[in-house]
């Protein structure tokens, strides 16, 4: 990695500015253009180096304050087909197959469910249950019970 990209992650490894043009804003910082950060940026993920330039959203300040990670136990052979369908859900906000425990954890499929309140994940829940039919065994809601502050990789400077 070159020192002008050292010098890009530094300035968004905390999130792009809550701005109208936040590239341009960052642009500013490093003395080049909105069009030269989004490129290089590009470069980056086509590169490995970044793996994902995303919005994350805090579901609390939403009024999504009812958050479960629902597990599934489908059947492996469906885990695919089954888990691109929950994850296309509107409630999902991310989806993803995990290896069993026999005998301590049946699950193969997780989702992150958000509703207000959680009456409202476990009816979203008992849909999914629907959508998945037969192929699903088992599932159930684990509900957050503090918030957890999630962050990328951050560089520190030398000293």
């Amino acid at each position: 990695m070159s020192d002008d990209d050292r010098a890009l992650i530094a300035a968004t490894q905390a999130g792009l500015p809550l701005v109208a043009r936040p590239y341009d804003s960052v642009a500013a910082l490093l003395g080049t253009t909105g069009a030269a950060v989004r490129q290089r940026l590009a470069d980056l993920l086509a590169a490995g180096v970044v793996r994902r330039v995303a919005a994350v959203p805090n579901h609390y300040r939403l009024g999504y304050v009812a958050n479960g990670m629902s597990v599934w136990d489908v059947d492996d052979a469906e885990v695919d087909r089954l888990g691109e369908l929950l994850g296309s859900q509107p409630a999902v906000s991310h989806c993803y197959r995990r290896p069993r425990k026999a005998g301590v954890w049946r699950y193969n499929l997780f989702a992150m469910l958000h509703g207000h309140s959680r009456d409202e994940v476990l009816a979203q829940a008992e849909a999914v249950a629907q959508l998945l039919g037969p192929a699903c065994r088992a599932h159930d809601v684990l509900f957050s019970s503090a918030i957890l502050k999630k962050t990328g990789l951050r560089l520190r400077q030398a000293i």
